[in-house]
């Protein structure tokens, strides 16, 4: 397991110069927040393109901003919008491609926006089919607003999808849900192959790692029971760092614990 930092981090900071800042201060795998539909091509691609190479960054996943407009485009009855969102989405399959990005994070469905659940997995499906024909995998992200907040659905779906279900382990949405992120790992196991990482304790859900009092030794144990192989990506609000080096410190802090620890 290898620790990573997202350019969401540093929001409203303009992705571009976020992954820049990052890459700076010794980051060396991120995951890209893509805010804008204009930063799918050049000259910021470009610019993505140069810092990559200048400092050795690997980019592990891209998170779209489309995840306002998921439940309309994806989970209504209205089929056109489905097609128009996959054609949508090759735009950052193809940016995927070319930073060798891997997983394309998704937040689905929202609770007000009703839909059937095999309605739901098989628009899934449709996404990870569009995904899967350029080499990227579609991962579903348990988010406290939307569908995917219970572990219950979570469970079907991956019942129902099989290999088709990939999910992001969300530990801040996890806390925000009311379940442990231990218990999602030990009920979806080989399913999750990408995590979002923040502490939890006292101070809130949204915190650095150290600054809270959750069991991490265990839940990076439980990850390793499961085969799990991929990131630990801190996604934290701004609130919840100092400074870009604060942010960058506690980067290489996660770091030295995951590579050091005897899990």
């Amino acid at each position: 397991m290898k620790a990573g930092v997202s350019t969401a981090c540093l929001y409203p900071l303009e992705v571009e110069k976020a992954f820049r800042s990052l890459a700076e201060n010794g980051v060396k795998l991120t995951e890209i927040f893509v805010n804008s539909d204009c930063e799918l091509r050049d000259p910021y691609l470009k610019e993505f393109l140069e810092i990559q190479k200048m400092y050795d960054v690997r980019v592990s996943s891209v998170h779209p901003y489309t995840c306002g407009i998921e439940p309309m485009m994806l989970f209504t009855d209205y089929e056109r919008r489905l097609w128009d969102m996959l054609d949508y989405f090759e735009r950052f399959f193809d940016f995927m491609n070319k930073l060798g990005a891997k997983y394309f994070v998704i937040h689905g469905n929202k609770t007000q926006n009703f839909c059937e659940d095999e309605f739901y997995f098989e628009r899934f499906r449709a996404v990870q089919e569009r995904a899967r024909s350029f080499g990227i995998t579609a991962v579903q992200e348990n988010v406290a607003r939307c569908t995917s907040r219970s572990l219950g659905f979570l469970k079907k779906m991956a019942d129902n999808l099989g290999d088709d279900a990939k999910f992001v382990l969300d530990t801040k949405q996890a806390h925000r849900s009311g379940i442990d992120p231990i218990k999602i790992v030990r009920v979806l196991g080989e399913h999750i192959v990408h995590v979002h990482f923040s502490d939890y304790g006292k101070k809130g859900d949204c915190l650095k790692f150290g600054d809270g009092e959750y069991d991490n030794l265990s839940l990076f144990r439980e990850l390793k029971k499961i085969g799990y192989k991929g990131d630990i990506v801190i996604e934290l609000y701004r609130s919840g760092f100092k400074s870009v080096e604060d942010l960058c410190n506690n980067y290489r802090k996660l770091n030295e614990f995951l590579t050091e620890t005897e899990f």
